[in-house]
């Protein structure tokens, strides 16, 4: 397979070139929450081109960090143990970007896997010490879920029956893991819509926060 290097003999140098390219990570992002078909991961990135799915999907079985393999009589792609390794990793650089989230621009899009692994990313588990508890998230027409058991996260797409919590936060979701905004805030300006044990959910948003980056003293 014929590649771009970039002539360093270097770790970080060596990364980029197996993932660099773009789309890449976000296709691996997409796969660190479950196995996808084709048709999957195309829907997921309505920007993307078939063409360039496909050389991103070929390169990265070429480097080892995926593999095909069949479900259901169905081929899918799933991320080898070397391609899972990468999980940390892009759950940092999704904090560290997120960061930089304003407004949403008008081409904007969340999915299910986007927002899956931004619960993950933002997870707070310091502040689910001792908590079991359930959480619906509807963000318009995306559904996600959280399950929290003796402090452990579990996020998954889709609707999620009896769970102790539905939030619908609106626009307000990043302000609120901003602490832009307050969760009482929230509920007193009618910007959230909470159906279950309303009690539950200021400690909802404590378990997911985006933390600005430590200011480092000058000498």
């Amino acid at each position: 397979m014929t590649r771009r290097t970039y002539g360093q003999f270097c770790g970080l140098s060596r990364a980029v070139e197996m993932v660099g390219e773009r789309w890449a990570l976000l296709i691996i992002r997409d796969l660190l929450v479950g196995p996808k078909s084709f048709t999957d991961l195309a829907e997921g990135f309505p920007r993307l081109s078939i063409d360039v799915l496909c050389a991103r999907l070929r390169e990265m079985e070429h480097f080892g960090v995926l593999e095909e393999s069949m479900k259901d009589g169905d081929m899918t792609y799933e991320l080898t143990d070397y391609g899972r390794a990468l999980d940390d990793i892009v759950m940092a650089l999704g904090r560290w970007g997120a960061l930089s989230l304003e407004d949403p621009r008008p081409e904007d899009i969340i999915t299910e896997n986007s927002m899956i692994m931004a619960l993950r990313s933002t997870y707070q588990a310091e502040a689910a010490a001792g908590l079991t508890a359930s959480f619906e998230l509807r963000l318009g027409e995306v559904i996600i879920h959280a399950k929290v058991v003796d402090g452990v996260l579990k996020a998954g797409a889709g609707p999620l029956p009896g769970a102790d919590l539905v939030v619908e936060p609106g626009p307000t979701l990043k302000m609120l893991m901003t602490n832009e905004m307050t969760p009482v805030q929230a509920i007193d300006t009618g910007h959230v819509t909470l159906t279950g044990d309303a009690s539950l959910f200021p400690r909802f948003v404590s378990l997911f926060q985006i933390h600005p980056v430590p200011v480092s003293a000058t000498t």
